[in-house]
């Protein structure tokens, strides 16, 4: 394979179109994508044909819409290019109104009552930020998908426009900086992707997993993550040859997947991609995920993307790794060799602090769902309290500005912002810390809370939304200042001095940390209903529309929507269980303790002075599970009738969490200990044992 030729080979990108558009249809596009411009219609057309022929050369017969509707998967609706002529032939046809806009029917996406049921009309816009490409000899074309009233039914649209809010701030404060040549600001981001593969066989006879995407019950095998064994170790074969599949596809379709390990716990392994533009991030990771569950089941394995699939090992996230870069090739948040650079550096550094610090509610939000809380705050991800991490050098530069004294690295030096004095900040200043949700890791933040199954658009339209908020108060302090090197030593010290609660250097993971936070007045939010009523605050409204990023009604929507979700997620787990319960674990239960019992009376059969002690004692203990699982499972059938469809959502949500889930891991205690004791070959499905050896 030539690397050089298969990478980007399905995609209609910028190479692409440089070389079969006229010179002044490539111009305005350019412009449109650069710029933000209008696309005239004429040069839609040219557009759409010159894509047209270049699709049917690789093959396509069909083109679709691709959009990301609030399932946190994709959706397309697939139309062909050939269109009948008279006298029964046809032509293949694909014009420029056909590639702007789409009308997919809307009705049976989640809205959260941004449309009534009968008005089922939706617009699917073409985004040519967005590279199209052909997945599946279908023509893909990138679009943001709105309502008919206009608003937001997609994850899309907000990330675009939180990306224009970034960029407007962003270089408002350049441009006082002394930076007109910067013309635009783009956030840029690499989601590392975390996955478990495990036997599709085996996958196939447990209904939890096919249901749920995790494991509703299991016993602790011998031996888990103990030994920490599987980390960074030798790639099995077939999990090679799986790994270098994906590659291959993704190569293709422009996604530059760089890096893939093993991870931590058995069969759990890690995707991490070259940093581009957050809206190709997005569509990137999202094809990522569906081409890694595909190309899975033709090695015989299963994919699976749920945030914590088996109790007792890690579970899966996706690290955000998120920064702002010029289109003239500055990275806002490397430090730099010079102390204009490093002033500049130190301004947009607080900006990130202050946000951080004044948004955890919605950065907690932005990670939210009912997987991703059982995954939050065990000893493998950041606990559910929003903080940050500098290293200690970095803090300690912040430390000495924000009390004028000396810092000392090697020589004492003077830290006025701006004065040839200021030391040069070094990139790496220190080890990461694995344990912290927002850490700084030389030019970047490393976002780690995010779960393995998410889209990564919403924490990226929350970063940039807030951080935007942040430097646009910053540009009118700057505007005002009549010494603009002075207000950005002001800035800087006040963020700091004001905002320094969030920074935390040490164990996320430690309960002392825990009861620090809780002092520093942090926001500990452990689980989504929790969480998700900040997101409507009057603060957090205001903070959206000021930016152009969401309308009142549409983050009343995703909050309706998001909470209707968790409900759905748990409701579907309990019945799972149940019905795995009644059907499977208590007659495997029932056939082992009656075979015992069988067992010990032709025992007694043969001679009457046999010791039964062993065969009594383990038909007791298999009674008591008998009894307290039947017991349990009645409680969570309770539970599950209890449900007021009538109450609002937060309430439900409540009361899934409260009761419905609480009942559901009462249940899983005597269950697993039953599979620790039940013959193996009696029960109904692979235990934890076989899942997680990969062969």
């Amino acid at each position: 394979m030539n690397l050089q030729e298969t990478f980007g080979s399905l995609v209609f990108n910028d190479a692409v179109m440089r070389q079969r558009l006229p010179k002044e249809t490539y111009r305005a596009l350019h412009r449109t994508i650069a710029e933000g411009k209008s696309l005239n219609p004429q040069v839609a057309s040219v557009v759409a044909n010159t894509m047209k022929d270049w699709a049917i050369e690789k093959g396509a017969t069909h083109y679709t819409h691709w959009f990301q509707p609030m399932t946190g998967i994709t959706a397309e609706k697939h139309d062909s290019f050939l269109s009948p002529i008279e006298g029964g032939g046809a032509i293949m046809e694909f014009g420029g109104k056909e590639l702007v806009r789409g009308e997919p029917d809307a009705s049976s996406f989640p809205s959260g009552g941004l449309r009534a049921t009968f008005e089922a009309r939706g617009y699917t816009a073409w985004d040519p930020t967005s590279y199209a490409f052909i997945k599946d000899g279908t023509l893909c074309i990138p679009t943001a998908f709105c309502s008919w009233g206009g608003h937001a039914l997609d994850k899309k649209t907000p990330l675009l426009r939180s990306n224009e809010a970034l960029n407007r701030q962003a270089r408002r404060v350049l441009q006082l900086l002394g930076h007109p040549d910067v013309k635009k600001v783009s956030a840029t981001v690499g989601p590392e992707q975390e996955y478990f593969l495990i036997d599709r066989d085996l996958y196939y006879k447990r209904k939890d997993l096919i249901y749920t995407g995790r494991t509703l019950f299991g016993a602790k095998p011998p031996k888990g993550q103990e030994l920490d064994d599987h980390y960074f170790g030798n790639l099995k074969p077939r999990v090679a040859a799986f790994m270098r599949e994906v590659d291959e596809e993704l190569w293709k379709l422009g996604v530059s997947a760089k890096t893939e390990h093993n991870e931590a716990a058995p069969c759990q392994h890690e995707l991490a991609p070259i940093f581009t533009s957050s809206t190709l991030a997005t569509d990137h990771n999202q094809l990522t995920m569906e081409i890694m569950k595909r190309v899975a089941g033709k090695h015989g394995f299963a994919c699976l993307l749920h945030e914590k699939p088996f109790a007792g090992v890690n579970g899966s996230g996706k690290h955000n790794n998120w920064s702002m870069s010029t289109d003239t090739g500055v990275n806002l948040l490397e430090p730099g060799e010079t102390p204009a650079e490093n002033a500049q550096f130190l301004l947009f550094l607080v900006a990130v602090i202050k946000a951080v610090d004044l948004h955890q509610d919605l950065l907690r939000i932005s990670v939210a769902g009912a997987g991703n809380d059982h995954r939050l705050g065990g000893n493998e991800a950041p606990p559910a309290i929003i903080s940050m991490f500098l290293g200690d050098e970095l803090q300690s530069i912040l430390d000495a500005i924000e009390h004028h004294s000396a810092y000392v690295a090697g020589e004492r030096m003077d830290m006025n912002i701006g004065v040839t004095t200021l030391p040069r900040i070094p990139k790496d200043t220190t080890d990461r810390n694995r344990t912290s949700p927002f850490a700084f890791t030389g030019n970047k933040f490393e976002f780690r809370s995010l779960g393995s199954s998410m889209s990564i658009a919403e924490a990226n339209v929350v970063i940039n939304t807030i951080v935007a908020d942040v430097l646009m108060e910053f540009a009118e302090k700057l505007e005002a200042a009549v010494d603009i090197r002075a207000e950005v030593e002001q800035i800087v010290v006040d963020t700091i001095t004001n905002h320094k609660r969030v920074i935390f250097n040490g164990n996320n993971y430690s309960e002392e940390w825990k009861q620090e936070a809780h002092e520093r007045g942090l926001l500990d939010l452990p689980s989504t209903p929790d969480a998700l009523p900040y997101l409507i605050s009057e603060e957090n409204v205001a903070l959206f529309e000021r930016q152009r990023v969401y309308t009142r009604q549409e983050l009343n929507s995703r909050y309706d929507i998001l909470l209707e979700n968790y409900c759905k997620v748990i409701s579907i787990e309990a019945h799972t269980m149940l019905d795995m319960v009644n059907q499977e674990i208590l007659p495997a239960i029932l056939a082992y303790s009656g075979q015992v019992a069988r067992d010990a009376s032709a025992k007694r059969q043969l001679c009457a002075d046999l010791n039964l002690s062993f065969e009594q004692k383990l038909v007791h203990r298999l009674a008591a599970l008998i009894d307290e699982i039947g017991a349990k499972t009645g409680e969570l059938e309770q539970a599950v009738q209890g449900f007021d469809t009538t109450a609002d959502a937060l309430a439900q949500a409540r009361y899934c969490r409260d009761r419905i889930f609480h009942c559901m891991q009462a249940l899983r205690g005597p269950v697993d200990e039953a599979e620790t004791i039940v013959d193996k070959r009696l029960w109904p499905f692979p235990g934890y044992g076989e899942l997680l050896t990969t062969k």
